[in-house]
């Protein structure tokens, strides 16, 4: 099944790429060749430490193709909407404490809280899914019910 994906989540999901089996993958496999060149292999740290650091490039470059295989990058910019819909920028009141907060509404792989993306699989994504401004969402969250007014719906430029 597609994943969801900003057109910006999938560049950098690629840009990682690139640089594990460019960058990363040449400097793990150098690093084995120089401690296997150190002779006895079974004391040997670093020899150890570089074929765990391979294993991890290796399963990650595995993730990330598989990632971007299943991604469908969904065009953002420029686009309106008098709904909340995946890629939108929604800014929010929250009605116990009048907070403003904003957010975006982005695929799983490119959620980052601190920079105000949350996937829309999140329990405040999928509440807002479908509310248009003025309206009043109410979300469970594992800790406490949480009351949002939406505030305003808008994308970001292409």
């Amino acid at each position: 099944m597609p994943t969801p994906i900003t057109r910006k989540g999938y560049e950098a999901l690629k840009a990682e790429l690139d640089r594990l089996r460019k960058v990363e993958r040449p400097k793990v496999i150098e690093a084995i060749a120089e401690a296997r060149a150190h002779g006895d292999l079974s004391e040997n740290a670093e020899y150890d430490a570089a074929k765990e650091r391979q294993g991890f490039i290796e399963s990650r470059i595995n993730e990330l193709e598989g990632k971007l295989a299943d991604a469908r990058i969904i065009e953002t910019a420029n686009r309106t909407s008098d709904t909340v819909v995946f890629g939108a920028i929604v800014s929010l009141l929250d009605l116990q404490t009048n907070e403003k907060k904003q957010y975006m509404l982005v695929g799983q792989d490119e959620a980052d809280l601190k920079n105000g993306k949350i996937s829309v699989q999140s329990p405040v994504g999928r509440a807002l899914i479908g509310k248009r401004i003025g309206d009043q969402v109410e979300v469970t969250t594992p800790s406490k019910v949480v009351e949002y007014e939406v505030l305003d719906i808008r994308f970001e430029e292409g």
